[in-house]
């Protein structure tokens, strides 16, 4: 880890405070702080086109409980064993009642998705009926409460510089206060001054490889169907000057997907959706050529039941979806259409209606017999054959005794046969530098690291389950803390 920066002489950019991110968090920050008076500049990683983190990909609800003291019961109870101390438990609680009304005074027009109780992710848990799931206006559809949030900031005088990530904090070598960002714009660097605070809402570490395979259980590799430009720039800039971490094993996920290097983020097969009906037959095998799990259920972000106690999806590396020429004539593997995840509203991925241009680049694979097909991805033929056998009886039967699936039990049977290479995959992390119910970020010993705040997925409060929108109403609920706090700094000079 680099050493940090001593304080420049000269500063390239100066501001009151600085966001480092231009999500929900970094929205709701920087509004916050320009509303309270303070100049406000936003360094956004991103080219412009490309911002918004995982706001701008996600479901675009955002949660917005009905009551505190439901809604403190409702996140103690998600936490479980991984216990939040109770000051975050209760700033968060009352805050998050607050995000519809703060979206109102601000011109946003809140809507409710559908009816309570939609949503609720744990209905058994105590507190639960406090979700309420809402998004901006009277159309609910994918980036439509993110144009709301972006028009907030672009409304204001507030300065976005597009690439131009956080790299460094500058400290100072004595009080150990935050002075501003070192970050970088092309090949340069440029010394950001931060009079009063910086804020780091730049999001988790789903796009790092390295920080993966330290923290997150279960998975020797995983890619993200959010932003591509979130790879831990906030975790390392916070570490390096003293930051403690919490909730680095926690994320949303895993899923099953379809990564590719020609493309930076995954593709969710639509056979895997829980929700589609499609004509053939599907199974999903690990490296061992076996079934693992029942590959239609649908998890709740990642997580399943196992033995009382709810632990991430298994994902035996590699995996294979393994299906017949039925499912593979039906239509397009892939639903390319925009609701949610990066390539699908971001890059845009044409994929083929009849699956022949994946076919053509080795995406998917092909065998005229389910022992060629083995030889080709590597799988031992006679346990795929096995595998797919015993498959077929279970659809025989109308029953699945290993796994108890009830969706899709169409047999294996049709040649030529098929396999699609799975990888775990995830929308995004949980863990990051831990934060306290000002919004500061603190050290291992709980004292805060003055002119330091975060909100949002950077070190979220999330710590075991998760409740869906729980993210985006975070970011707006913990902006607007480290908003209004580090407006209320003094300047250091």
């Amino acid at each position: 880890m680099q050493g940090q920066p001593s304080v420049p002489r000269h500063w390239d950019v100066e501001a009151d405070v600085v966001v480092v991110g231009f999500g929900a968090a970094g929205v709701a920050a920087a509004v916050t702080a320009h509303d309270l008076g303070a100049k406000v500049v936003i360094l956004e990683k991103a080219p412009e086109g490309q911002e918004g983190g995982n706001t701008r990909v996600a479901g675009q609800g955002y949660l917005n409980t009905s009551s505190s003291e439901k809604a403190a019961a409702y996140l103690t109870a998600l936490c479980g064993p991984h216990t939040v101390p109770e000051p975050m438990v209760r700033v968060w609680a009352e805050e998050m009642g607050k995000n519809n009304a703060w979206l109102e005074s601000l011109g946003g027009d809140p809507q409710e998705h559908q009816h309570p109780p939609v949503g609720i992710e744990f209905p058994d848990l105590p507190g639960s009926d406090c979700v309420h799931k809402f998004h901006d206006g009277p159309t609910y559809g994918y980036s439509n409460t993110w144009k709301r949030f972006e028009s907030l900031v672009k409304q204001r005088p507030i300065s976005i510089l597009y690439e131009t990530p956080g790299r460094q904090l500058i400290q100072h070598d004595v009080t150990k206060e935050i002075l501003g960002v070192r970050a970088q714009q092309g090949n340069k660097s440029i010394d950001v001054k931060a009079r009063k605070a910086v804020v780091l809402t730049c999001g988790g570490f789903e796009n790092n490889q390295e920080m993966i395979r330290n923290y997150l259980p279960g998975v020797p590799y995983c890619y993200t169907s959010g932003t591509p430009y979130n790879e831990g720039d906030g975790i390392t800039m916070a570490m390096s000057v003293g930051a403690d971490l919490w909730h680095m094993n926690n994320y949303a996920g895993p899923s099953m997907a379809l990564k590719v290097p020609e493309i930076r983020t995954s593709f969710s097969m639509q056979a895997l959706h829980y929700s589609k009906k499609i004509p053939g037959g599907m199974i999903v095998v690990g490296p061992d050529a076996r079934r693992f799990t029942d590959e239609k259920y649908k998890t709740r972000h990642g997580k399943i039941p196992v033995n009382g106690c709810w632990l991430p999806l298994s994902t035996p590396c590699p995996m294979f979806l393994i299906l017949d020429h039925t499912l593979f004539s039906s239509g397009p593997l892939y639903d390319k259409h925009p609701s949610h995840g990066w390539t699908q509203i971001i890059e845009r991925y044409d994929w083929s209606e009849d699956n022949s241009a994946e076919l053509a680049k080795g995406w998917v694979k092909i065998g005229d017999s389910l022992a060629k097909l083995a030889a080709v991805v590597g799988l031992d033929p006679a346990t795929l054959a096995d595998t797919v056998s015993r498959w077929n009886r279970y659809c025989e039967a109308r029953h699945d005794p290993d796994f108890g699936r009830t969706l899709m039990m169409e047999p294996i049977v049709n040649p030529p046969f098929y396999a699609v290479e799975l990888s775990p995959s995830m929308l995004n992390t949980q863990g990051g530098p831990r934060r306290n119910e000002k919004g500061q970020i603190v050290r291992p010993e709980g004292t805060p690291i003055a002119r330091l705040y975060s909100a949002g997925e950077l070190g979220s409060i999330y710590s075991y389950l998760y409740q869906g929108t729980g993210n985006i109403g975070e970011c707006l609920a913990f902006g607007r803390i480290s908003g209004r706090n580090a407006a209320a700094e003094t300047p250091w000079e």
